[in-house]
């Protein structure tokens, strides 16, 4: 017979859970004020989640009245792409006596959060009261403040504050008062701050050298590059961004091909520029290349890409990007999150745009803009305005941007009313100057319903000069509702203001065809070559009278060239089509020498393709060169 028996059977712990013999369980790991300063500077720049943890981990240990771990702090939650400014508010207001590194951390936190004045004013009203001096660390921020708020008379203080310091020797505070005088238009400010000191480093005379090219004195500023001895990337992209912004996108070019190294913010210059110049399809160029060459974009590049895909209407490109910024967990702070409704609402999604405007968390009157914007162009005029109201809702005060944007949407919903009650709201409820691209909307409103007698006196009453843009929308309106005596009138001003727009040459002549007067149309197109040839001659053309084998002067052959066919048919290409057009003649006689050289320099001047077959050859023209190599 069989004995069972009973045995008590204890589970062994796995073994990553065993404590050894005679050994101590451990204790909790001590965190040094070096391993949180790492924590914070490391891990909690990307991760909010990390952040708090942290936070949690400086209470446990005792170390957040440590100046420079609160300081700190401070400065992680002042992390624009986290939106958590008020945390760094109260994290300083729970620091005991703090220092100047904590005063510092909330100076840039407001500065980096957009908020210049709060930056301006916990300085003014809290940190100059108490007993923390300054250090050279406290016044970049500042004097940056000012420049952005255009603050002259408080940048005259703050500058006034570093030289009582005696802080005004250090790079970063020199290049900061460069920067702020010349964008008040103080160049000679600027220049004493440059000169009243050590010998300036290369930062300082990068400083100047934007502040040259925002002056539009770009000859001064190639001769502080070509003087400077030292050079960094920063010379270089000052360049790049100034001749950019000059609007000389080929020197902009060359110096960014020239550069011996480039940076992130090298390739975000070139692609601003390229935007700020209207090149959208080589600013998608330069992000291909930055893409072949590895570089991973930041989200300023990766916002400058979504610009140039909305007005391209490139929604592939930009949903790739928007996928991009997705997988690669870039933040979408309120400058990436505008850009992608902005360019969902230009290529016409704009429910998208609409549903990823509704889930932002953080936004600002710009986005509010963009929105209320994209609303007006997709034609949901009614929306935009229900938009503008629940801005002000939510306490966010609109700006002139805002108000060219829900008049622009009334002008396409034809709502007479409310688009005349929001412009005189501007002043009156919201101390918002009406500017002239805010009546222009309105007399393009009137215009637009048929009212071209209110439109132009809306103009007539205009507290501040009207400008072509103005009277063109007016002429637009007689084009559309057909009123030629009214619009033969806009027109002969505007060609006074503007001679040389062939845009408002061709809206006179569709207004005089479609009234059936075609002398008048023919006249337009003689006007329009006087134009050109003015222009040609500007470009150094000279008459090639030896085309002309009559025995008249010199004069009458200058006369005789002028309106040879193809200068007339080119003058009606210009005259009737779109910039981007290419203009195509066809000529049964051989293209004559002096037609052949003005052609060249017309496809530079206008920037237009033209191409010519003649009774030999085609010849195909641009900018300034023919497919022929002037051999035919």
């Amino acid at each position: 017979m069989n004995t069972t028996t009973a045995t008590t059977i204890t589970a062994e712990q796995p073994y990553h859970h065993l404590t050894p013999k005679n050994h101590p369980p451990p204790e909790a790991p001590i965190y040094s004020q070096k391993t949180l300063l790492r924590l914070l500077n490391t891990k909690c720049t990307t991760s909010l989640q990390h952040l708090k943890q942290t936070h949690a981990l400086i209470l446990r240990t005792g170390h957040f009245q440590d100046h420079y771990v609160s300081g700190s702090l401070a400065n992680s939650y002042a992390n624009p792409d986290f939106e958590t400014l008020d945390f760094s508010v109260r994290v300083f207001d729970q620091v005991r006596n703090p220092n100047v590194f904590v005063w510092n951390s909330l100076v840039r936190g407001f500065l980096d959060n957009n908020q210049p004045l709060n930056a301006l004013s916990f300085y003014s009203t809290k940190m100059v009261g108490s007993r923390s001096k300054p250090n050279k660390y406290t016044y970049p921020p500042l004097l940056k403040a000012c420049a952005v708020l255009g603050a002259v008379e408080e940048g005259v203080q703050v500058h006034a504050h570093v030289v009582k310091y005696g802080l005004s020797g250090g790079r970063h505070v020199r290049s900061a008062g460069v920067h702020m005088y010349v964008s008040f238009g103080r160049v000679s400010d600027a220049q004493n701050v440059l000169v009243g000191g050590p010998e300036p480093d290369v930062v300082c005379w990068n400083a100047m050298i934007d502040g040259y090219f925002k002056c539009g004195n770009v000859e001064e500023a190639k001769r502080v590059f070509e003087n400077m001895k030292e050079k960094n990337i920063g010379t270089w992209n000052a360049m790049v961004s100034g001749f950019a912004s000059c609007g000389m996108i080929e020197e902009a070019v060359e110096s960014f091909n020239r550069m011996p190294e480039k940076n992130d913010l090298s390739w975000s210059a070139m692609i601003d520029g390229y935007n700020r110049g209207g090149y959208y399809k080589e600013s998608l160029a330069i992000f291909k290349e930055m893409q072949r060459e590895k570089l991973k974009p930041s989200k300023f590049v990766l916002s400058s890409v979504l610009a140039a895909c909305a007005n391209l209407g490139a929604l592939d490109q930009g949903r790739w990007i928007h996928r991009y910024i997705e997988s690669e967990s870039v933040p979408q702070g309120a400058i990436l999150g505008t850009s992608l409704i902005n360019m969902y609402a230009q290529c016409g999604l704009i429910d998208l745009a609409r549903e990823f405007f509704d889930n932002m968390k953080q936004k600002e009157v710009f986005t509010w803009n963009a929105m209320i914007g994209g609303l007006a162009v997709n034609g949901c005029a009614e929306d935009a305005i229900q938009l503008f109201f629940q801005m002000q809702r939510e306490k966010m005060k609109p700006d002139d941007i805002t108000f060219a944007a829900i008049l622009n949407a009334c002008a396409h919903g034809g709502l007479v009313d409310e688009g005349l009650d929001f412009l005189h709201s501007m002043k009156r409820d919201y101390g918002v100057e009406p500017k002239v691209e805010h009546y222009g909307c309105v007399v393009d409103l009137l215009g637009r319903v048929g009212l071209l007698k209110e439109s132009e006196e809306v103009i007539n009453s205009m507290p501040i000069e009207p400008n072509a843009a103005v009277w063109g929308a007016l002429l637009g309106a007689c084009g559309k509702h057909g009123n030629v005596e009214l619009g033969e009138r806009v027109g002969k001003m505007l060609l006074e203001l503007e001679p040389q727009n062939s845009g408002r040459y061709a809206l006179l002549s569709n207004i005089y065809a479609k009234a059936g007067r075609w002398e008048d149309v023919e006249n337009d197109i003689y006007s329009l070559l006087e134009v050109v040839i003015r222009k040609l001659n500007l470009e150094g053309y000279l008459p090639k009278t030896s085309e002309v084998l009559f025995d008249i002067d010199e004069e009458e052959k200058e006369t005789a060239l002028r309106y040879h066919s193809e200068k007339l048919a080119i003058a009606f290409g210009l005259l009737k089509t779109t910039p981007d057009t290419t203009i195509r003649i066809v000529k049964n006689l051989r293209v004559c020498g002096d037609c052949h050289n003005a052609t060249k320099l017309i496809s530079k001047i206008y920037n237009r393709k033209i191409i010519v077959r003649d009774r030999v050859w085609y010849h195909h023209f641009e900018n300034g060169a023919c497919s022929c190599q002037d051999f035919w």
